[in-house]
């Protein structure tokens, strides 16, 4: 079994009843820590240690946050900075997250047709523009997975959200208990993609 490490930030928490619905429960699943960091760092203070010794322990790191101006919020650029430090993240002796998996997990207000290299508005589909992302996984020398997203945020209806809840739950399940195909994951664009689990809502 994986250890699961969800890093969750939005900077309006209160304001979202998207991810107000996605995260319930997810402190309550086992092998999963849910750890929100505006909560945890109000002031921005990032306890560098404490971060450090998180990451170690657990097996797939997640970023869950909404995709404000194609790139998380300002306290994951701030976490990455100070966190993933030289010598212990990257570089020759910086192996201490050698071997992990890696992804985002994102809410967005655009529909899928927006982010495509030809799409109404869009010029980029959504893995391009998680490129930052996916490059500091590499040079961590983790894997990174493709992402799971919600897109239309802020038309879904209650019941949208509880079934994309379910959902993730699900997915979180199989990456845990490793009950799913790396190799066929890895030609996704999307988490969303691969074939769904056919059990009920995710194992707590």
């Amino acid at each position: 079994m994986k250890n699961i490490l969800i890093l969750f930030a939005h900077p309006a928490f209160e304001k979202s009843r998207v991810n107000a619905l996605l995260v319930q429960g997810l402190s309550e699943m086992s092998g999963v820590t849910f750890h929100d960091l505006y909560q945890e760092y109000p002031e921005l203070d990032i306890d560098r240690a404490r971060e450090q010794r998180l990451l170690s322990s657990h097996d797939i790191i997640i970023f869950h946050h909404p995709f404000f101006w194609y790139s998380g919020p300002a306290i994951l650029k701030q976490w990455q900075e100070l966190v993933l430090s030289h010598g212990w993240a990257y570089g020759r002796q910086g192996t201490a997250l050698r071997g992990k998996y890696f992804l985002n997990v994102l809410t967005t207000g655009g529909q899928k047709e927006f982010y495509h290299v030809k799409g109404q508005a869009g010029r980029f589909t959504i893995r391009q523009l998680l490129a930052p992302f996916e490059q500091t996984a590499s040079m961590c020398k983790m894997t990174y997975l493709p992402p799971f997203v919600v897109h239309g945020a802020q038309v879904l209806t209650t019941q949208d959200i509880v079934t994309i809840r379910d959902s993730y739950y699900r997915y979180l399940s199989i990456l845990r208990d490793e009950t799913i195909d790396f190799s066929e994951l890895m030609g996704l664009d999307y988490l969303n993609d691969y074939p769904p689990p056919s059990m009920g809502k995710g194992k707590p």
